[in-house]
């Protein structure tokens, strides 16, 4: 147990340390690289289930979503144009009507049509960091990611009890507490949002410019672990708990661009590598060689992209073609609910393995070729730029 400990370790920072330079070689995005990475040890023994392993990659994808959430400028969503909320709701609702009209065109499992519309932004913030936050295409799929989410948090919580329960007065007490933290967190942000501004001062008490003592991340740590908490009590979706820590930090402390550093540097060196080669060490790739896994996999993924890119149209008219195309694809990587929604139908008898590993290898192409395409289409802009 100890030998099999000492090799898990040695061989996660091998790969932590080394997955950038295999992608500079390799020309495609860390994450992706991290996840394929991580699928290759697994296959050969190296990596093996290990319960800190698990608890780790699990809090790594918590993190993530609280880096999505600092990149979640309150301010800007709600001084955004009308035009900007009412194209970015009617883009969500095209994508869920094509999804659902492809789901049942190709008579898909209940489970997958279900799956197709999740939106989630935490693979914004990797983009972010490697774009570069100011990217107008970037402030726009996060306006667009903020409502998807949190819609497709609502509809995994619903289909995780409704898959246990059914639809009973469980459920419905359930949908209650999501409701009600919602409405107690907004009351909070309006409160300290007065407050604040009253009490400036109260600001650099809790984010001293003068600090020796890391207040800023301790502070940020405190939140991070006490709307997990929160959300572990009330026994609703962690991630959104998560989520809404970070666009706190963000709302409150957006001009502290140290911590926000801090953050981000201590995420993306460390806690969310480890999320990613955990996602690629979860699906075996023995399973590749069964018939209809890579195919029933590739349609998944095209369909849900197609389905993205569609929809996007209509966003051609806020800041050009080449914009929508790539808010299409940076949504169109909902990695961690898929692999939620996969789990929950596969451990309930509602999907069949071969279709519990399509979905998990179908989330994965999802990563590497938006990633890839949003690589090739970004240098090609900067190269028509140098020209």
């Amino acid at each position: 147990m100890i030998h099999t400990s000492i090799t898990l370790i040695l061989i996660l920072s091998l790969l932590i340390w080394g997955s950038p330079f295999v992608a500079k070689i390799l020309r495609l995005p860390i994450p992706a690289v991290e996840i394929i990475l991580g699928s290759v040890v697994a296959y050969f023994g190296f990596i093996g289930h290990n319960q800190y392993f698990d608890l780790i990659a699990e809090v790594g994808f918590l993190y993530l979503m609280f880096l999505a959430g600092m990149e979640v400028d309150l301010k800007e969503i709600t001084q955004s144009p009308k035009i900007v909320i009412q194209k970015s709701i009617l883009f969500l609702g095209l994508m869920v009507i094509f999804s659902l009209v492809f789901g049942f065109l190709f008579d898909l499992n209940n489970i997958v049509i279900i799956s197709m519309p999740l939106i989630s932004i935490g693979l914004l913030a990797t983009l972010s960091r490697v774009y570069g936050k100011e990217e107008s295409w970037l402030r726009l799929a996060i306006i667009a990611g903020v409502i998807g989410e949190i819609g497709s948090i609502a509809t995994l919580t619903v289909f995780d009890v409704a898959s246990a329960t059914g639809f009973n007065l469980e459920l419905f007490i359930k949908l209650s507490y999501l409701i009600l933290f919602i409405s107690v967190i907004y009351m909070l942000y309006k409160t300290l949002h007065h407050l604040f501004w009253w009490v400036p001062e109260l600001k650099g008490i809790l984010v001293p410019k003068v600090d020796t003592s890391s207040q800023d991340v301790r502070l940020a740590m405190s939140l991070f672990f006490i709307l997990i908490a929160v959300m572990l009590s009330l026994e609703l979706e962690l991630a959104l708990g998560a989520f809404i820590a970070g666009i706190a930090i963000s709302a409150f402390f957006r001009h502290e661009k140290a911590l926000e550093e801090k953050m981000s540097n201590l995420g993306f060196g460390f806690l969310v590598p480890l999320f990613f080669i955990h996602v690629g060490a979860s699906f075996d790739l023995n399973a590749l060689p069964l018939e209809g896994v890579v195919s029933g996999a590739l349609l998944i993924t095209v369909l849900m992209i197609v389905s993205r890119l569609l929809a996007a149209i209509v966003l051609r008219g806020i800041s050009g073609s080449k914009d929508a195309l790539l808010v299409g694809l940076s949504l169109s990587m909902p990695l961690t609910l898929l692999v939620a929604v996969a789990t929950i139908g596969y451990e309930t008898k509602l999907l069949d393995l071969l279709t519990y590993y399509q979905l998990i290898l179908a989330s994965i192409f999802e990563i590497l070729i938006s990633m890839t395409l949003i690589k090739a289409i970004q240098a090609k802009v900067l190269l028509g730029e140098r020209d």
